[in-house]
């Protein structure tokens, strides 16, 4: 099969490390795969800023794929990913070849995460925020929320979460084009059980007449169900 370029771009509260098991697999079938964190996760929780807003994520990972020198990308954003990832084809469409939003949110120009909730949702997450941390970060959700229940992967997960910056959720998503920017994308649905969070992504990207492929796993198929999943990546890309 020939060799692609894997960029994987993580959700709320994770980082880079979520990809690793799906990482491993697609670099010893011969791809390159990074996986960089966003600014004020992960390994670069250190970095955590009231001034870290939707748009730090999205030249994250501009930045990355300018500086790592990446083209021909199958770029793929899980979960909240799938904002930044929309940002990134705005910006550098001529470095990637698709685009794969696995269980991922999709945005609009000039819309906002937390105007897309459920109002319930946004409700008690901007309250949670307020009380845990005066609005800087919304704390870890429990591994179960994402559809981890096996001990070790449990294990592997919740000592990695970290608090996610509050502002890229309030702050709004600029694009100068459509949705997608045009390129070829893919969106890939998490089945078991569904995340309520993406059921309006899913809605977009039949509307857009993307095609649309299943995993039967919970939210985190890349810590869940690694092999599954980058046979499937693989596929698609």
């Amino acid at each position: 099969m020939e060799t692609k370029t894997f960029v994987l771009v993580h959700g709320v509260w994770h980082g880079g490390w979520c990809w690793s098991r799906v990482a491993n697999l697609l670099r010893a079938r011969g791809h390159r795969v990074t996986a960089p964190t966003q600014t004020g996760l992960g390994e670069r929780s250190h970095l955590l800023s009231p001034d870290i807003t939707i748009q730090t994520f999205v030249d994250d990972i501009v930045q990355h794929l300018r500086f790592e020198n990446l083209k021909n990308v199958v770029l793929v954003g899980h979960s909240f990913g799938g904002i930044p990832i929309t940002g990134v084809a705005d910006v550098v469409p001529d470095r990637i070849a698709k685009l794969i939003y696995l269980d991922a949110i999709m945005l609009d120009a000039g819309e906002t995460w937390l105007g897309l909730l459920p109002e319930d949702m946004a409700r008690d997450r901007t309250e949670l925020a307020g009380k845990t941390s005066g609005g800087l970060t919304l704390p870890p959700a429990p591994a179960e929320s994402f559809g981890v229940s096996r001990s070790e992967d449990v294990s592997f997960v919740e000592p990695r979460l970290t608090p996610h910056p509050f502002r890229t959720f309030t702050t709004a998503l600029d694009l100068k084009n459509p949705v997608g920017n045009s390129l070829p994308a893919d969106y890939i649905r998490c089945t078991d059980p569904p995340y309520r969070p993406a059921i309006v992504a899913l809605d977009r990207a039949r509307k857009l007449g993307w095609p649309i492929e299943e995993i039967a796993s919970g939210h985190d198929a890349m810590v869940t169900e690694p092999l599954a999943l980058a046979d499937l990546l693989e596929g698609l890309g």
